[in-house]
């Protein structure tokens, strides 16, 4: 089933499926209990980010090939970092380039698959591990480069928590409709040219194994968002680099999911 959470005319936030002519069925439920039909329809106002998130786990150097592109050995170990819950943003809302990034800003964007936990995981084994996904959706791993290297003392954290850095959607696809999330194509389009483009069958460590590695050192809770990493065509890595600036429009396109745009201003 492919769901959005939405606004409605009266701003009823709602979650609905089967979208068309501008309104949605309304889906009664919730990740833990899942989503039923309602039977009824309404309009469309806004679509929303398809989730709000328990918590947001990302993934660093995950992609055989991103790795190449800067010059590193691929990990021993997944390499886990963690996005503050105001990153999140709604398809088509803009990603704010802060002024704390100014001089230059150096923001850059990351096309990523976002795996969404539906059921509490600890402990888990790679067989069991996607039995835990409710569901999957794209994301935009925005990233200030300036703080996360060496001008400011490798903040990895910070600088991927700036207000609006983590647009999602702008659908969820329940786990049943995607039976393998490693043959799923990605793309990232910025200023209309396609800068990334590549398979998911190109991560380090498979979605089954983050959950299962990560689970055994946490609990992870229903409604977090995992993201796995981006494929090689990151800004910074290009020459010349790129980065997103005022005024530009950012996509990122993920087969069985759809595209999810926004577009960049300053703050």
């Amino acid at each position: 089933m492919k769901i959005i959470k939405f606004e409605n005319e009266a701003s009823d936030v709602l979650y609905g499926t089967n979208c068309h002519d501008g309104t949605a069925e309304i889906l009664i439920g919730d990740l833990l209990t899942g989503f039923h039909p309602s039977g009824k329809r309404t309009n469309i106002k806004k679509i929303l980010a398809p989730v709000s998130p328990a918590a947001i786990l990302g993934v660093g150097l995950n992609y055989h090939e991103h790795a190449k592109e800067i010059g590193m050995e691929p990990p021993m170990f997944p390499i886990l970092f963690i996005k503050n819950l105001s990153t999140i943003t709604n398809p088509n809302d803009p990603i704010i380039v802060p002024a704390m990034c100014s001089n230059p800003p150096e923001v850059d964007y990351e096309a990523e698959l976002a795996v969404i936990i539906g059921k509490t995981a600890k402990n888990v084994s790679e067989e069991e591990a996607l039995s835990h996904v409710f569901g999957y959706t794209a994301a935009n791993d925005v990233t200030a480069r300036r703080w996360q290297g060496k001008k400011g003392a490798g903040q990895w954290c910070l600088a991927k928590s700036f207000d609006t850095f983590c647009p999602l959607g702008p659908v969820m696809v329940t786990a049943d409709e995607i039976s393998d999330p490693q043959k799923l194509n990605i793309s990232c389009i910025h200023r209309g040219e396609v800068v990334q483009k590549a398979n998911t069958s190109d991560m380090i460590f498979s979605v089954s194994k983050l959950i299962s590695f990560f689970s055994s050192a946490m609990t992870i809770f229903p409604g977090t968002v995992i993201l796995t990493g981006t494929p090689s065509g990151v800004g910074f890595s290009s020459k010349p680099p790129r980065y997103l600036e005022h005024g530009d429009s950012v996509s990122v396109i993920i087969e069985s999911i759809g595209e999810l745009t926004n577009p960049v201003i300053n703050e």
